[in-house]
């Protein structure tokens, strides 16, 4: 430790410190959050942190991204892709993997999805080709969908990105819907409650 008039005091290890570190960089926590966390993980070492550094480990070694519709998977096509009861001719589009997750909570939804992987954004420099607009119109096309729900956020750049979408789509044949009431503006799909989430889906109108 650095016993220099000034120098910043650890209280810990390094090994310890850089696991802060990289546990304040984790949404939702900051410092003194990841300080807190990792300090309850050592005192419950045999509880917690050997069995969630497996489970790390575990992730870090098979998680991959589904090649079909984006989603977080142990497989290269995820379990909804792979499921032929969810062929229903319905895809519903989101930002992010989050939000399929959220949709998936709510268990409303019972066709497959398409993650997106983002908005486009003119600020961030984030075009069609960044995201997976492409292989959502070509997956209208091959698997000769019928309605594609945009399940996006209520914010400028997810109304944006639902109306390039629709641009994209048009000819196609398919219907294309929005999710209606309880949706706020501004709000996002992750930090909906699941039942404003359903209310949202069953009512979901032409877009």
């Amino acid at each position: 430790m650095d016993d220099r008039p000034g120098a910043p005091r650890q209280n810990a290890s390094e090994e310890i410190e850089a696991l802060i570190t990289l546990m304040a960089k984790l949404p939702g926590l900051g410092p003194r959050s990841a300080r807190r966390a990792v300090l309850h993980l050592v005192k419950k070492r045999a509880l917690l942190m050997t069995p969630l550094a497996d489970a790390m480990h575990n992730v870090a070694a098979s998680a991959r991204e589904c090649l079909v519709c984006g989603n977080i998977s142990g497989a290269e096509v995820c379990h909804i892709c792979r499921n032929e009861k969810r062929a229903t001719g319905e895809i519903c589009v989101v930002e992010d993997v989050a939000d399929l997750w959220a949709m998936e909570r709510a268990q409303v939804f019972g066709g497959r999805y398409h993650v997106l992987g983002g908005t486009l954004s003119a600020l961030d420099s984030i075009g069609p080709e960044d995201l997976r607009i492409p292989k959502l119109v070509q997956r209208v096309a091959d698997e000769g969908v019928s309605e594609v729900i945009l399940a996006l956020g209520a914010t400028v750049d997810g109304q944006t990105t639902a109306h390039y979408i629709a641009d994209a789509l048009e000819g196609t044949g398919a219907r294309l819907t929005s999710l209606a009431q309880g949706v706020p503006i501004g709000g996002e799909l992750d930090y909906l409650d699941d039942g404003t989430i359903t209310a949202a889906l069953r009512a979901r109108r032409s877009f």
